[in-house]
């Protein structure tokens, strides 16, 4: 398995599920210390955005929070598997689960631009 390193890395989601509010117009700025993850995100739905996590192997496991344009703040937790595409991007398949809207989760798919 190659480690792969999210540092100085910039994503958008390519996929979202219908309950998802980040977009393609949503930008991810990642940045890595060994294991410790963190990113900061604008754009789109989103006024701003941060998460924090760890990344054992290619899994990675965090919590998130955000603000919207309508005011709605959210938070959350993922677990998410990082990997390359056929064009050797980095992307990552997140699982989400609202702790905000309880019952609701879905998948986004993040792909380095």
């Amino acid at each position: 398995m190659t480690k792969i390193s999210l540092n100085k890395v910039k994503m958008n989601v390519i996929k979202t599920s219908n309950n998802g509010v980040v977009n393609k117009e949503t930008i991810f700025i990642f940045t890595q210390n060994d294991n410790l993850i963190h990113a900061e995100y604008t754009g789109g739905q989103i006024v701003k955005g941060f998460l924090v996590g760890n990344l054992k192997g290619n899994t990675l496991k965090f919590s998130y929070c955000q603000l919207q344009v309508d005011g709605r703040l959210d938070n959350g937790s993922s677990t998410g598997e990082i990997s390359t595409s056929n064009k050797g991007k980095i992307r990552l398949t997140e699982y989400f689960k609202w702790d905000s809207r309880p019952g609701q989760s879905g998948t986004n798919i993040f792909e380095q631009i």
